[in-house]
């Protein structure tokens, strides 16, 4: 009899145990069937035209972008300009020493002005019959070549120096003063920004879809969203479409061009185009009526005994706010809008239904 305390003791903690497990289930049972009463929101698909904003990433480059390189031999003289600079057409970048090909013409010059005088004394007596026609000819063929090589002089001359083709930004100079430039060597490069063709890659299906909508004479329109997150404020439309696909990325070139009147866009800058693709009669749904289990999509469909249904649906397109279901959904379906992780299938409740329309307008939806 003396271990009857301990006993005694053994079964009041046992007891408690039991009372503490039975609240604890009834407290969780009674929260469940609080949750399943409770009152949710519903509502159902909405048909309508809307569009969607694309976004793919894009390379920036200036309409004419050229190599300036030197045309002949010889030391540098004179840099006229400083990277970066804008420079118009014509405008003298660069001077290789002259002293030689200035040598050059000048022999040339004489060389003619003796060829000259040769022709017309042999002209003279020609007309006076002392020599015959084909000393004549052969006296006329040494002066054109004489004038010729004159010619070729000044070219080489000209070559000396380097001049703008066309208006437009001058890069980093790959030579310095003083440098022997070689023929072929690179000075810098020059960049036309009047207009920018920004590049950006399509998938087939996208390609198929735009050539398929695509009306006589018209053209695609595009934005611009530069590196720093702003939208460029001018718009684009794309002009050319490349002729091959990529058979590694399954992938075609599309490009967009763009006015550049400030010049504030640069050959080799990145950034994002945004394509509109419009959508004709689709079915919209607000993402957050939606759940994920592996990868798939569900939602929760009311039935008419007021029991909610997982159902998988097929995602077409994403918006903000918003998706575009193409399998899986009826117009007339209700499903549940709130609460989604406080019931489970198959669970009955209770209900407010909030008409689509309302529902878009708080999302915040830019559709037409």
């Amino acid at each position: 009899m003396k271990n009857y305390p301990f006993i005694r003791r053994a079964l009041y903690m046992l007891i408690a145990v039991a009372i503490s497990v039975s609240s604890t289930s009834c407290n969780s049972e009674k929260e469940h069937h609080s949750e399943a009463e409770a009152n949710f929101l519903v509502t159902q698909p909405i048909i309508k035209d809307t569009f969607l904003i694309k976004d793919y990433v894009s390379q920036i480059h200036a309409i004419s972008h050229i190599e300036i390189r030197a045309q002949e031999h010889g030391f540098l003289q004179k840099i006229y300009v400083d990277e970066g600079q804008f420079v118009k057409e014509g405008q003298l970048l660069f001077q290789i020493m002259p002293k030689l090909y200035n040598a050059e013409v000048n022999k040339a010059r004489a060389e003619v002005d003796f060829a000259r005088i040769e022709y017309q004394n042999t002209k003279r007596l020609a007309d006076s019959n002392v020599v015959s026609p084909n000393q004549l000819a052969l006296a006329k063929a040494k002066l054109d070549k004489a004038q010729a090589e004159l010619s070729l002089a000044q070219v080489h001359l000209e070559f000396t120096e380097i001049r703008a083709p066309f208006d437009g930004y001058i890069d980093r100079f790959h030579v310095r003063l003083g440098s022997l430039i070689s023929e072929g060597d690179l000075m810098t490069t020059l960049s036309d920004n009047s207009y920018m063709w920004v590049y950006f890659n399509v998938s087939e299906a996208e390609y198929l879809d735009y050539q398929s909508n695509l009306k006589k004479d018209s053209m695609m329109k595009v934005q611009l969203q530069m590196a720093n997150g702003k939208r460029f404020k001018h718009g684009g439309v794309v002009e050319t479409i490349e002729a091959d696909f990529n058979n590694e990325t399954g992938n075609i070139a599309f490009r967009a061009t763009f006015p550049n009147p400030e010049g504030l866009l640069r050959h080799g800058e990145t950034g994002s185009v945004k394509a509109e693709t419009r959508l004709k009669d689709a079915m919209l749904i607000p993402q957050k009526a939606t759940f994920e289990i592996l990868d798939r999509k569900f939602v929760y469909v009311v039935t008419k005994d007021h029991r909610i249904k997982a159902r998988e649906i097929t995602i077409s397109n994403e918006m903000p706010h918003l998706y575009a279901v193409s399998k899986g959904l009826k117009e007339n379906d209700k499903i549940l809008l709130d609460g989604l992780r406080k019931v489970s299938d198959g669970d009955k409740i209770h209900f407010t239904y909030r008409d689509p329309s309302t529902v878009l307008s708080e999302l915040e939806l830019y559709a037409e």
